[in-house]
């Protein structure tokens, strides 16, 4: 019970990390506000929290949204009457292209929601979590640790949600505020169960053996699963991390090491 009794605020809330986040969060003791564009995704993983015996409030957010971010922050304390943590999920998919031929506009919009949205809803809710020395985590990739073609405009996105959360680090620590980042690899959830099955198709051999060709890459030979980036995150917001700030903490297997 990490997270007893504490507040936090998800963003990006779907059937994938989102839910992972969400559900681990509640078992470890919290209280949920979760924000995503699709109130049907919200339900569900909120009717799953309350199994679990935890509160869940739903929002239907867009955080590019200047107004609707607003509102997300204001309903979060005014129904629970705190925020004690924020876990920046949202993400949108960058254009997978190469930088040389990518459209502009396509990048701008990607940034919009993965580096411009969090830094929005974090700045909303840091006057609640200076009240309480709360903690933010940001949701970042393992595309940090490659400069594969095609995914250009994703590791730009992604390493400037980085150092926003570094910059971040330096500024709200002074007022009792941590700010993390997690970045996972490959994550076995339903859209890469799906990916894994269309490459098994593709090629006319089991989708067993594109995990297992996946995962040799991999140090523990398996690719890690929701619950299990969710829990770095529990860590990271929990007071057992209380001295840790400006860090970005890799879950993905041992497939890069840093």
């Amino acid at each position: 019970m990490l997270l007893r009794d504490r507040v936090i605020v998800i963003s990006g809330v779907g059937p994938g990390l989102g839910r992972g986040l969400a559900l681990q969060c509640a078992r470890a003791g919290a209280d949920v506000v979760l924000a995503a564009r699709t109130r049907e995704r919200l339900d569900a993983v909120a009717e799953e929290v309350a199994g679990l015996g935890r509160r869940a409030v739903t929002v239907p957010a867009d955080i590019t949204d200047d107004d609707a971010c607003r509102e997300l922050a204001r309903i979060a304390v005014e129904t629970c009457g705190r925020v004690d943590g924020l876990v920046n999920n949202a993400f949108a998919v960058p254009p997978l292209t190469d930088l040389g031929t990518v459209d502009l506009d396509a990048v701008r919009a990607g940034f919009e929601t993965n580096v411009l949205g969090a830094l929005r809803l974090t700045r909303l809710l840091t006057p609640a979590l200076v009240e309480h020395g709360g903690s933010v985590v940001m949701i970042n990739s393992a595309v940090l640790r490659h400069s594969r073609r095609t995914f250009g405009a994703y590791k730009m996105a992604k390493s400037a949600l980085l150092a926003m959360a570094q910059s971040l680090a330096t500024e709200l620590g002074p007022r009792g505020v941590r700010v993390n980042t997690v970045a996972p690899g490959y994550i076995w959830a339903d859209n890469l169960k799906w990916y894994f099955g269309h490459l098994a198709r593709e090629r006319g051999v089991p989708a067993r053996q594109i995990y297992d060709e996946t995962a040799a890459a991999l140090d523990l030979r398996r690719l890690p699963e929701p619950d299990e980036i969710a829990d770095a995150v529990v860590f990271l917001l929990s007071p057992m991390a209380r001295a840790i700030t400006g860090q970005c903490l890799d879950v993905n297997g041992g497939e890069y090491h840093h």
